[in-house]
C-alpha cells in the first residue's frame, strides 16, 4: 500500500489529514486555511479561518462575524505538526499561496495567481515544492497578456475620449482585484473617480485595512449626473444593464477581462469596449510558474484543465486534472443576477455564495 499523500481532494476542499485543516473548502468545515476571499476560495460556514493580514477586513465584510486569524507572508502556523505559511500569489491584495510542509514533503496550493506585478498586489513569488495545486483559468496558447500600462494607457485614452464627446464613461470589473487595479491606474488628471456601492464597500474594507487606495467618490441618489459624467464610473458586473447603470446615458460601458480576448466576449456582454486584462496567468505565466517551483506533480484544479494537462504531460511534467468548485471570478459567460438597481441595502448570505465566483454574491450584498 503507497504512502498517504499530504493533501487530498475531497468533496468538502482540500484535506491535510495529518494537520486536520482544509484549504478554500467549499462545504463548512472546522478549520479552513483561506488563499484570498473571492467568493469561489472562502465560504461561509467554517469554525475557524487562517488568511493573509491583507484579506482580514474583506472578509469580515463579506463572510460577517467569523473566528479568523491573520498572518504575514512567511509566517510559520503550526497545526498538528504540519507547517503551514502563506506566499504572494499576485492575484488580488492578500492573495496568498498556501506552503504545507511535513517531514521534508511539500505542498503549495496556488489558489488563483498571475506572475505580472500590478502595482498594488504582493507581486507573485515561486515557492519551492514537490506538489503543485495550481489553477489554470486561462491554460490556452491564444491567452497571451498586453503589458499592464498598455492596456491602460487604451483605458485613459478612451475616458478622454468620452469627456470630450459628452458621454460618461463606466467601466466594469470585480469588487475586489480588478476594481483597485483599475482605480490605481487611472490617470486622474483627467477627472474624478466614482464608484458603484458595492465596490465602494470593497474598497473601505481594503483602507480600514491599511490599503492605501486613490480617492473616489461613491454614487448615491443625489449625486449629480452632470459631475459624473466629468469623472469615470468604476462598477461590478451585477451593474450591467441595471437601471443603475442606465440612468447615467448617454455613456460608454467598457469591460476589463481576460476574456475579452475571445472574438464575441465584448458583443454578449454588450460592451462599448473590451479591455484584455486579468488578474490570473495567462499561458506563459502558468508555465513559467510552474516551471519555477521545481515540482514533481502537477495538480490542476480549474480552467481548461483537459487541455493544459495534455500539454504539460507532453512537455514531461507529471500533471493531472482534479475535481474542484473553484472557478473564475472573471467569467462573462456567467449567468447574470437578477435586474438590480444599486440602491438597496440586502445582506449577503450563503446562497449568494457560488461556486463560480463573485458576480451573484456581488449583487446580493450591501449596494451602496
Amino acid at each position: 500500500m503507497g504512502k498517504k499523500p499530504l493533501l487530498e481532494f475531497t468533496d468538502r476542499g482540500i484535506y491535510c489529514d495529518k494537520g486536520r485543516f482544509y484549504i478554500d473548502p467549499w462545504k463548512p468545515v472546522d478549520d479552513a486555511v483561506i488563499t484570498h476571499a473571492h467568493g469561489d476560495h472562502a465560504y461561509p460556514g467554517n469554525n475557524h479561518y487562517l488568511a493573509h493580514h491583507f484579506s482580514k477586513e474583506v472578509l469580515l465584510y463579506r463572510l460577517g462575524d467569523i473566528q479568523l486569524q491573520t498572518v504575514a507572508y512567511g509566517e510559520k502556523v503550526v497545526k498538528n505538526g504540519v507547517e503551514i505559511s502563506l506566499h504572494p500569489a499576485g492575484h488580488v491584495i492578500g492573495s496568498a499561496q498556501i506552503r504545507i510542509a511535513y517531514q521534508g514533503e511539500v505542498w503549495v496550493v496556488s489558489g488563483d495567481y498571475k506572475v505580472e506585478d500590478d502595482g498594488i498586489s504582493a507581486p507573485f513569488e515561486p515557492v519551492p515544492c514537490h506538489h503543485f495545486i495550481s489553477e489554470c483559468t486561462f491554460g490556452m496558447p491564444v491567452y497571451k497578456w498586453k503589458p499592464q500600462k498598455e492596456v491602460f494607457d487604451d483605458i485613459n485614452k478612451w475616458w478622454a475620449g468620452n469627456l470630450q464627446n459628452g458621454a460618461a464613461t463606466v467601466l466594469v470589473g470585480y469588487s475586489l482585484g480588478k476594481a483597485q487595479r483599475i482605480l490605481q491606474n487611472l490617470d486622474l488628471s483627467i477627472g474624478k473617480v466614482y464608484t458603484h456601492g458595492v465596490i465602494e464597500n470593497t474598497n473601505e474594507a481594503l483602507r480600514r485595512n491599511g490599503i492605501r487606495l486613490n480617492p473616489t467618490e461613491r454614487i448615491t441618489p443625489d449625486t449629480p449626473k452632470e459631475d459624473i459624467r466629468k469623472g469615470i464610473v468604476i462598477a461590478p458586473p451585477s451593474s450591467v444593464g441595471s437601471p443603475w447603470m442606465r440612468r447615467f446615458q448617454p455613456y460608454s460601458f467598457g469591460y476589463c477581462s481576460g476574456w475579452m480576448a475571445i472574438r464575441g466576449a465584448k458583443k454578449r456582454r454588450a460592451a462599448d469596449r473590451g479591455f484584455v486584462l486579468s488578474d490570473h496567468a495567462d499561458w506563459d505565466g502558468l508555465i513559467s510558474a510552474i516551471d519555477a517551483t521545481g515540482c514533481e506533480c502537477v495538480y490542476l484544479t480549474h480552467g481548461y484543465t483537459a487541455t493544459f494537462t495534455r500539454y504539460l504531460n507532453e512537455a514531461g511534467y507529471n500533471a493531472r486534472e482534479v475535481h474542484t468548485l473553484y472557478g473564475d471570478d472573471e467569467d462573462p459567460g456567467m449567468p447574470e443576477s437578477p435586474e438590480f438597481a444599486g440602491e438597496q441595502n440586502s445582506e449577503t448570505n450563503a446562497s449568494n455564495v457560488l461556486s463560480f465566483g463573485e458576480d451573484l454574491g456581488e449583487a446580493g450584498g450591501p449596494a451602496l
